[in-house]
C-alpha cells in the first residue's frame, strides 16, 4: 500500500549500514574485502516493480526517465511526442489511463520505501493530454493482406486494433453499441473520462486507416460467426462483461427496483437516465459501487411518473430533459472495511465528501418488500470472513431504506448467439498466449475471459496481437518471458542513437576483450526475469521530495447535485518535469555520477559524450578495479552488481 500521508513528513532516517556493522555477516562476504576479492562491477538492467505491477507492462520508467530530460529524445523529436510514443507502445490511452487507473504501478513504486510512491498516474494524465493538444499521430504497419476480425469495441478491442495495425493488419471492428468505447464510454461517468478526449483517443486510433467499424452489430445475432470466419483469417474476442451479479439473497430476480451496477452506469452514460430513486442503496466496494453512488448523488431525484429502475432496465426508454432534481439518499454497503475496499483510496474518500453513507463489514441477508412486491429496504448484518465467505453476527441485522437496490459486486458476459464460446460460467477460456482452446484461428482478451481493470485488458490485447501475429504469419509462438511487460531495449537505443554494435566475426579472434565494439560491454538484461526491489537501491541517496499533487474537483454533499465538471485536473509541463524527477530508475542507471565520484581506483568513468546513452553512461576499468564494491554500494538504483567473476 502507499505510505499513509501522516507518515510523509517524517525524517528521514534510511541507511545501509548501521553503527557497529564493520564485520561481515558470512564468509562469502569476506571475498568483497579489498584486492582479495575477485568480483568486479557488471550493469545489470532489471524491470523495476511500478513496470512490473502494470497489468498493461508499459515502460513507466522509460517515459518518466524522458520526461525528466534524462534520456533524450530521437533527434528531431519533442520531448512530450517522445514520452508519448514510450507510453504507447503498450497502453494507446494514456489521457485516459491517467485519470482512471487505479494504479497498481504506484503501489509497488519502490519510493513508498522512502516517502511516497510517485504520481505515475499524473505524469501519464499529461503526457496523453499534451499528445491531444499537439495532434500526435499513430503510424501503421506496412500491409500484410491479411485481415482481423476484433468483436468488441471497448478497451481491450480499440489496443489490440491499435497493435494489430502497427503489425500491418487491416481490421474490422464489430460493436453492439453504439459507439466504440466499451465500459470506458458506458460504464464510467463522464466527470471521470472526459468524452472529447475518449473520443481522440479512439479517433487517433481508427485514423490509422485500414479500420472499419461495424456500430450497433452484434456477432451471433446480426451476424454470423461463420460469416465472420469467411471474411477474416482470425477472430480476436473483446465482447467484455456486460450483465451485472445478482445479490445472493433470496427473491432478488423477481424484485423489480433491484438492478445491476451495469445497468445503472450504462442507462446513465448512454444521456438516457436523468435522475434515480429517492433513496438508493448499493452493494460493492469495488471502483463500480463507487461511480453508482456518486452519480446518484449527482443526479438526484424526482418524480417523473415512472418507476426509477424502469430506465435502466430498458433501453428503449429516457428521461426528458430539463428534469429538476433533489438530492437523493445514497448509501453504499461493503463486506470489507473501508480501508480495505477494492475501490481506490482517493475515490472512496471522494463519495464521502460527497454525501455518501459507507457502511463496512456488513452483508446483505433479506430484500425487505412491500405489498407491492418492490423493494423497500435491504436488511444488512454484521459479519465476518470464513473462507473468503462472509457469515452473519446474529442480532446486528438492521435495515436501509431503499427506493432501488444496486448491485455491484461482479459481471459476466453476455454470450447470447455465441453459445458455443461459453465456458460455463458466462466467459471465454484463454490459453496462456490468449489463443481460445479447441478454435484454430480464435483469439480471446480482456473481461471476458475474468473481469479486472481497463489496463489489464489492454495489456492482454498486446499480447494477444503478437500471438495472432505470429499465427498469420505461421510462426511458432515465442515463450512469453517470465516478466512480460514492453522492455526497455538497449540495442534499440543504441541504434536510434547512431550507437548500434559492430558486426561479429565468429571466424575471427574469439577472446574476450574490453575494447571491442561488437557487444555492449559489461552490461547484462535481465529485465525479462527479475524485477528490481526496494532492498537493492541505495535509498539514503534520496532526499524527502513531497509528490506534486493534482487539483480535485470533488464537490460537498451541499454542491454535490448537478455536478459534472472534470474531477482530476491535470499538472502543467513544469509539474510534471518536476514529479518525474522523484523517480528513482529502479533498476536502471540515471546518470548520479555516484560511483564516478566514491571510486577510491578511479576505475569507474563515464563514457564519452559521443558514445553515450541510456543504460551506457559509465564503465569501469577492470585494470584498476580491485573489487570494493564501493560502487555498487552507493548506486541508488540497483544498476550495478558485483557480479562479473561469478
Amino acid at each position: 500500500m502507499a505510505t499513509p500521508s501522516d507518515k510523509m513528513t517524517d525524517k528521514l532516517t534510511w541507511r545501509r549500514f548501521e553503527d557497529g556493522d564493520h564485520d561481515w555477516g558470512s564468509w562469502a562476504d569476506q571475498i568483497f574485502v579489498g584486492d582479495e576479492s575477485y568480483k568486479c562491477p557488471t550493469y545489470i538492467h532489471k524491470t523495476p516493480p511500478c513496470q512490473g505491477s502494470c497489468p498493461s507492462g508499459e515502460d513507466i520508467r522509460g517515459w518518466l526517465a524522458i520526461v525528466r530530460g534524462q534520456e533524450k529524445p530521437a533527434e528531431g523529436v519533442e520531448m512530450g511526442e517522445y514520452a508519448f510514443r514510450r507510453s504507447t507502445d503498450a497502453n494507446p490511452f494514456p489521457s485516459m489511463m491517467g485519470r482512471v487507473c487505479p494504479a497498481p504501478c504506484q503501489d509497488g513504486c519502490n519510493r513508498n520505501d522512502v516517502e511516497d510512491f510517485v504520481g505515475i498516474n499524473a505524469v501519464e494524465q499529461w503526457i496523453g493530454d499534451n499528445a491531444l493538444e499537439n495532434g500526435y499521430a499513430f503510424a501503421a504497419g506496412e500491409s500484410t493482406g491479411k485481415k482481423v476480425a476484433v468483436i468488441g469495441g471497448g478497451p481491450a478491442g480499440m489496443a489490440a486494433a491499435f497493435q494489430l495495425r502497427r503489425k500491418g493488419h487491416a481490421v474490422t471492428i464489430y460493436e453492439a453499441l453504439s459507439d466504440l468505447g466499451g465500459m470506458m464510454r458506458f460504464g464510467i461517468p463522464n466527470y471521470r473520462i472526459p468524452r472529447d478526449k475518449l473520443a481522440a483517443e479512439i479517433r487517433r486510433i481508427t485514423d490509422m486507416g485500414d479500420v472499419e467499424v461495424k456500430l450497433n452489430t452484434k456477432v451471433g445475432t446480426d451476424v454470423s460467426v461463420a460469416d465472420i470466419e469467411a471474411g477474416h483469417d482470425a477472430v480476436l474476442w473483446t465482447v467484455g462483461c456486460w450483465i451485472g451479479r445478482g445479490l445472493p439473497v433470496e427473491g432478488w430476480d423477481e424484485t423489480p427496483n433491484c438492478v445491476s451496477g451495469v445497468q445503472f452506469l450504462k442507462a446513465f452514460n448512454e444521456g438516457r437516465m436523468k435522475v434515480t430513486a429517492s433513496k438508493v442503496v448499493c452493494v460493492g466496494g469495488g471502483d463500480t459501487s463507487i461511480d453508482v453512488v456518486s452519480v446518484s448523488r449527482r443526479i438526484g431525484y424526482a418524480d417523473t411518473g415512472e418507476q426509477p429502475e424502469a430506465i435502466c432496465l430498458d433501453d428503449n426508454m429516457t428521461h426528458a430533459d430539463g428534469i429538476s432534481a433533489t438530492p437523493s439518499v445514497v448509501t453504499l454497503t461493503s463486506l470489507f472495511p473501508i480501508e480495505n475496499m477494492t475501490a481506490a483510496e482517493h475515490e472512496v474518500k471522494d463519495a464521502l465528501e460527497e454525501g455518501v453513507t459507507i457502511l463496512d463489514e456488513v452483508m446483505p441477508v433479506e430484500i425487505v418488500k412491500g405489498a407491492d412486491g418492490r423493494a423497500t429496504g435491504l436488511k444488512i448484518a454484521k459479519c465476518t470472513m470464513d473462507g473468503g465467505r462472509p457469515v452473519p453476527v446474529e442480532g446486528t441485522e438492521q435495515v436501509i431504506e431503499a427506493d432501488l437496490i444496486v448491485a455491484a459486486i461482479g459481471q459476466g458476459g453476455d454470450l447470447s448467439g455465441l453459445e458455443s464460446m461459453d465456458n460455463g460460467r458466462g466467459l471465454i477460456d484463454s490459453d496462456n498466449f490468449y489463443q481460445v482452446p479447441g478454435k484454430e484461428g480464435h483469439f480471446v482478451a480482456g473481461d471476458i475471459i475474468r473481469p479486472h481493470l481497463l489496463t489489464t485488458a489492454i495489456g492482454q490485447a498486446a499480447i494477444a496481437a503478437d500471438t495472432i501475429d505470429e499465427y498469420l504469419k505461421h510462426e511458432e509462438h515465442k515463450k512469453r518471458p517470465k516478466v512480460d511487460v514492453h522492455h526497455f531495449d538497449l540495442e534499440k537505443k543504441l541504434e536510434e542513437a547512431g550507437l548500434t554494435p559492430q558486426h561479429f566475426d565468429a571466424a575471427g579472434d574469439q577472446r574476450g576483450t574490453a575494447s571491442a565494439n561488437f557487444a555492449v560491454h559489461n552490461y547484462e538484461d535481465r529485465s525479462f526475469a527479475e524485477i528490481c526491489g526496494s532492498d537493492e537501491l541505495f535509498l539514503g541517496h534520496f532526499e524527502y521530495t513531497p509528490r506534486v499533487l493534482r487539483g480535485e474537483d470533488v464537490p460537498s454533499s451541499d454542491e454535490v447535485l448537478g455536478h459534472f465538471h472534470e474531477r482530476m485536473m491535470g499538472l502543467d509541463q513544469e509539474q510534471a518535469v518536476e514529479e518525474a524527477n522523484r523517480c528513482m530508475s529502479c533498476g536502471l542507471c540515471f546518470e548520479c555520477d555516484n560511483c564516478v565520484i566514491f571510486c577510491p581506483q578511479d576505475a569507474v568513468f563515464r563514457v564519452k559524450k559521443t558514445e553515450a546513452t541510456t543504460g551506457r553512461y559509465v564503465d569501469t576499468d577492470y585494470d584498476r578495479c580491485i573489487g570494493c564494491h564501493i560502487c555498487a554500494d552507493v548506486c541508488p538504483t540497483g544498476y550495478i552488481k558485483m557480479g562479473l567473476g561469478e
